[in-house]
């Protein structure tokens, strides 16, 4: 019995502990929209464009590479793997339909998404965790300067805007990996393949898979944020934090692309 109620009390203490970090971490959003979007139009503090262009390069455009070959690959396994179950029918054509409806629909977005936030979000929580270590925040208050909007509102503008353009790029790149294996293995003709796509894709599938990374945007940037602000510990609290930010980011992006492919697909 006093096992049992150990038990349901750590349970309990564990579960009021994520609602205090949910209550948080809506609480620092909140800050962070509020800064990006509301305050700069009140005259309060506008943005900080440079710093926001330097995290669109570090955050942006110094990703492409990984980006591009991962999703290069990616449209090339599916590819592969559509090729062997449609060749036995004679419809290897629909391998185009296949990759370019998923890249656009779900994984450009996804892993785009994923990528980021193991490159990305971990640098923003050991950023912000250092300073925080190191009390360089604090003196950022007593400057009478916001951290939220001083270090926060950059890195959340920089991938609100990165992201969607690569995800365009991870698209591209995934069904031009289709495109290789349908050349060179499958024997089709580049403009028979350039047309199966075009026909089989809808301006829907490109906008919903822009959408979402919105969305994913926002959860990397403050989850990001959030383990940066809590660490504790020294230099060992800000390799958990960061560890923890990319767990949670992308356990967070899974969640949220689950929630709005039903909202977005409930009537197909």
């Amino acid at each position: 019995m006093k096992l049992i109620k150990q038990s349901l009390g750590s349970l309990g203490r564990t579960f009021i502990g994520y609602l205090v970090h949910v209550s948080r971490l809506v609480d620092l959003t909140r800050n962070a929209l509020f800064w990006t979007f509301i305050a700069p139009w009140k005259g309060r503090g506008g943005i900080r464009w440079k710093s926001t262009i330097h995290q669109m390069v570090l955050i942006g455009f110094n990703s492409i590479p990984i980006v591009s070959t991962i999703c290069f690959f990616v449209g090339l396994i599916m590819a592969m793997q559509a090729a062997y179950q449609l060749e036995r029918f004679g419809a290897s054509i629909y391998v185009a339909d296949l990759v370019g409806v998923a890249m656009t629909r779900e994984l450009g977005p996804l892993l785009t998404a994923i990528i980021i936030a193991g490159r990305s979000g971990s640098a923003i929580a050991a950023e912000i965790g250092t300073m925080k270590v190191n009390e360089e925040i604090d003196a950022l208050q007593t400057m009478g300067l916001n951290p939220v909007r001083f270090l926060v509102v950059p890195r959340l503008l920089a991938l609100l805007i990165v992201l969607p353009c690569l995800t365009v790029i991870a698209d591209l790149v995934g069904i031009l990996g289709g495109f290789f294996l349908a050349i060179f293995n499958l024997k089709i003709s580049f403009i028979r393949y350039f047309y199966q796509t075009a026909d089989a894709l809808v301006m829907k599938d490109l906008m919903t898979g822009l959408i979402k990374t919105i969305f994913f945007a926002m959860i990397i940037a403050q989850v990001g944020a959030y383990q940066g602000f809590i660490v504790e510990g020294g230099a060992e609290g800000v390799g958990k934090s960061t560890t923890a930010s990319v767990v949670t980011s992308i356990f967070l992006i899974i969640v949220a692309d689950l929630i709005m492919t039903m909202i977005f697909y409930s009537t197909l």
